[in-house]
């Protein structure tokens, strides 16, 4: 059976079509320059400078994050205290009213009963307040740390040479780890520049 003549090439042909292919190929690697046009041994010529840092261990062992976390402590301890003693004073109130309600009158029960009732919403909603302002400057003060870390990576990357600096990853060898190095620079900084 024959082919269509348009599918036909001659044997010696496709012969001396792989050769030339092989022989430019060869020729090309030759002189320094790779199939794709990209000169070979560029890619083994321009190593990679590569850095890991771990944000986590910055967020919690640098001194820009411990004050801040001092500071949120300060800003926040006076309204905690508060909450937990209305919060002490509703189980005492609770408990006064379980042990004497047998006793007690009617209109008496149900006017305590309402009382701790009624604080224990202002409780729980002093709490969720307390909650989401607390996260709120947290966020404000994380925020701040970050941008402070970043500042000191970026200063470290361009003064090593580094190519990229990745925050997270699932693994990172020590050899790569700058975590230690963006510390001390953060650690020393001067609390204005902080």
């Amino acid at each position: 059976m024959q082919r269509p003549a348009m599918f036909s090439i001659s044997p010696p042909l496709c012969r001396a079509r792989r050769s030339a292919a092989a022989i430019a190929s060869a020729a090309a690697l030759c002189a320094g320059v790779g199939i794709l046009g990209v000169p070979a041994g560029s890619v083994a010529a321009q190593e990679s400078r590569i850095g890991f840092v771990n944000t986590e261990r910055v967020l919690r062992e640098s001194n820009p994050a411990k004050a801040s976390q001092q500071k949120l402590e300060q800003e926040f301890s006076k309204r905690e205290k508060s909450i937990q003693d209305s919060a002490t004073k509703l189980k005492e109130l609770t408990g006064k009213l379980e042990r004497d309600a047998a006793v007690m009158p009617e209109a008496e029960r149900v006017k305590r009963q309402r009382e701790a009732a009624e604080l224990e919403r202002d409780i729980q909603r002093r709490q969720r307040e307390f909650r989401e302002d607390l996260n709120q400057r947290r966020n404000e003060e994380l925020a701040g740390v970050v941008e402070r870390a970043n500042r000191v990576i970026r200063q470290i990357a361009e003064a090593e040479k580094f190519d990229i600096i990745f925050q997270e990853a699932v693994y990172a060898s020590p050899r790569i780890d700058i975590t230690d190095k963006v510390l001390r620079a953060l650690n020393a900084a001067p609390a204005a520049a902080r």
